[in-house]
C-alpha cells in the first residue's frame, strides 16, 4: 500500500504523528496502541531478524491487531521504514558547552556512528528524502549549530553534514556487507589473509609496483589475527580525520577569501 500524504502538510500519516500533528484514532483497534508502539515492535523485529523480516502483517501480529487495523496508524511500509529509522537513530547526545567546532563535529559523527551501529539494518533502507522526521531534524540542527561561526554559507554547511553523515553510513554499509560475506562461515580475518596472499601472488610480475611496495612494507601484519576489519575503530578513525581535515581546509579557504 502506498504511503498516504495529507494535502495540508504533504506529510504521511506516520510522520505527522511523529511530529505531534495528528491525534491518535479515537477508537483504536487495541487499547494503548499508537504509532510509537508499532514502530518499537518493527524495530525489535529488524534488530532480531533483519530488515527483510519486517512487513505490515508481521508487525501487526507483533502488536496483536489485524494488518488492516495497522493502517489506521501507519499509511504503509514506506512510512513505517522512515519511522523505524527515526526511532533507531534517536536524538543526538547533548552538546557540551563552548564546544570547539572540530571537536564538536567529531563527537557528532561518532555519536551518529554509534547510534547506527546499534541497528545495522538502518543503512539497508534507501534514502527517499532529505531529513524529515523529528530525530533526523534534531541531528541536522545540532550539526548546523556547530557550523554557525564557520563562515560557510548555507549550501556549504549542508554539504559538510551530508559528507560526514554519508561517511558514517558508508562505513556502516561496509560493515554490514562484511557481516553478510562471512555469515556462511569463517571470519573477516580469514577472508583478509586469503586476499593478501592471493594478491601478493597475482602481482608478483612487476606490473603493479606501488602495490608491491605496499605489500613489502606492510610485512606480516597483513596476515595478523588481530587485524581489524574495515569499518571498525582504526579505519573509521583515519577516515573521519580525513573528513574533518577537509572541513577545516574549507573553512580556512573561506576565511582567506574574505581577507
Amino acid at each position: 500500500m502506498a504511503t498516504e500524504e495529507r494535502p495540508e502538510t504533504g506529510l504521511s500519516v506516520g510522520i505527522e504523528a511523529a511530529w505531534g500533528l495528528r491525534e491518535r484514532p479515537g477508537r483504536g483497534p487495541a487499547r494503548g496502541l499508537d504509532v510509537h508502539r508499532i514502530v518499537a515492535a518493527a524495530v525489535d523485529v529488524a534488530d532480531r531478524e533483519g530488515l527483510l523480516a519486517v512487513s505490515m502483517s508481521r508487525v501487526a501480529s507483533e502488536v496483536g491487531v489485524t494488518t488492516m487495523a495497522l493502517y489506521r496508524y501507519i499509511s504503509g511500509k514506506d512510512d513505517l521504514l522512515i519511522l523505524m529509522q527515526d526511532a533507531a537513530v534517536g536524538t543526538p547526545p547533548p552538546a557540551p558547552a563552548a564546544e570547539e567546532r572540530r571537536a564538536g563535529l567529531e563527537r557528532w559523527a561518532r555519536a551518529y556512528y554509534a547510534a547506527l551501529c546499534a541497528h545495522p539494518w538502518y543503512v539497508r533502507i534507501p534514502i527517499s528524502s532529505p531529513p524529515l522526521s523529528p530525530n533526523d531534524v534534531a541531528w541536522m540542527e545540532q550539526g548546523l549549530a556547530l557550523l554557525r561561526d564557520s563562515g560557510l554559507d548555507a549550501q556549504e554547511k549542508l554539504a559538510v553534514l551530508v559528507t560526514l553523515s554519508g561517511y558514517v553510513r558508508s562505513r556502516l554499509q561496509l560493515g554490514a556487507d562484511i557481516e553478510e560475506a562471512t555469515r556462511a562461515g569463517g571470519t573477516w580475518q580469514d577472508v583478509e589473509r586469503r586476499y593478501w596472499r592471493l594478491l601478493r601472488s597475482l602481482t608478483a610480475n612487476g606490473r603493479f609496483p606501488a602495490l608491491e611496495e605496499l605489500l613489502a612494507s606492510a610485512g606480516p601484519e597483513l596476515y595478523a589475527e588481530s587485524s581489524s576489519p574495515p569499518g571498525e575503530d582504526l579505519d573509521f578513525d583515519i577516515g573521519l580525520a580525513l573528513q574533518l581535515d577537509g572541513v577545516e581546509a574549507l573553512v580556512a579557504r573561506k576565511a582567506a577569501a574574505r581577507g
